[in-house]
């Protein structure tokens, strides 16, 4: 409940009105009209932050960058005290069932048996064939799409009418809270610039952005990757955050990163079966996001990345295996 400052006062250990003063100036502290507020979080003012839980916003803004300076990446902090995990758990004692002499495996795997198996990260990219326009409208309309659009009642007494919107990958409450920016570097057909994939309309909107923010997204990517150039486009999966913690309490953002999750999978899996690369990334700058499409941080945000285009060299051995069709007795 919201205390008067004359009441902390008297408290024993009081900080000091220097401090309350600083708090109120960061915005940890609000300020609350005595006859409006009624105690709740809503008093606070900006609805979008009342629908964050403290947890979410604090482990969003410290394992991303741009609101915060500690060292964040693959720095092996350990190396030296503890010995580095197994790749593969040790083995639970007790009889085992194997289930590679029960397997019913087919003799020439199936069509999406195949693509599990030749999905892989893709760093390397032919900027003298980049991805085409349609190739990249294709990829779109079979990964993130609307498919259906509906509404429900909420199951409760005066609940309210939420509309739902579906897509090709699953979502945590059919919530759907992801939106796909595109900061595209080499496509054929397509324009230099940041663009907002509108799933509903299957079409792409660009956003003015400058140069030099461009090339600090396709940069900050290279350099996670460890590539040697940048990718021909840069996906950034953003959220709607309000879209998912307006239902749930304490594991709203927990869904979303689990929305990310099979998100990626499904554009690793398209991008395959079409012969492309990608490559998840797992950093992303939130301030950087918001100085570019002017979006509080807080409202909607990048969650995710990944990385697409034709692969280079180094990938096409395994390209080439993918298009050639399997064997087959004559």
């Amino acid at each position: 409940m919201p205390q008067r400052i004359s009441t902390l006062r008297r408290e024993p250990g009081f900080p000091g009105l220097e401090l309350l003063g600083l708090l109120v100036d960061c915005q940890i502290l609000f300020r609350i009209e005595a006859a409006k507020g009624d105690g709740l979080r809503p008093s606070e003012g900006d609805d979008n932050l009342v629908l964050w839980d403290f947890h979410d916003l604090l482990f969003h803004t410290r394992s991303t960058e741009g609101r915060q300076a500690n060292p964040l990446g693959g720095l092996y902090p350990y190396t030296g005290f503890i010995p580095p995990p197994p790749a593969v758990r040790s083995g639970w004692p007790g009889k085992i069932i194997d289930l590679r002499k029960v397997a019913a495996t087919p003799e020439v795997p199936s069509p999406f048996a195949r693509l599990l198996e030749e999905r892989h990260s893709t760093r390397d990219f032919d900027d003298n064939q980049p991805i085409t326009l349609g190739e990249l409208a294709r990829l779109l309309d079979g990964a993130a799409r609307v498919r259906a659009k509906w509404t429900s009642t909420v199951d409760m007494d005066g609940g309210p009418e939420v509309s739902y919107a579906a897509r090709p990958y699953p979502s945590g409450g059919s919530a759907y809270e992801l939106e796909l920016y595109l900061t595209v570097a080499n496509c054929h057909g397509l324009a230099r610039g940041f663009y907002h994939y509108d799933a509903d309309r299957h079409a792409l909107v660009p956003i003015s952005a400058h140069a030099q923010e461009l090339e600090a997204q396709l940069a900050a990517a290279e350099f996670a990757m460890g590539a040697a150039g940048t990718p021909q486009i840069l996906i950034t999966i953003a959220a709607r955050f309000g879209r998912v913690s307006w239902k749930y309490s304490a594991l709203a953002y927990s869904l979303i990163l689990k929305d990310v999750g099979v998100l990626m999978q499904t554009l690793y899996l398209m991008a395959t079966d079409m012969g492309l690369g990608g490559c998840a990334i797992g950093t992303n700058n939130i301030d950087l996001f918001a100085k570019i499409t002017g979006l509080e941080f807080h409202v909607e945000g990048p969650v995710g990345q990944f990385a697409l285009g034709r692969p280079g060299s180094a990938d096409a051995p395994a390209l080439r295996q993918r298009l050639e069709p399997p064997a087959t007795e004559p």
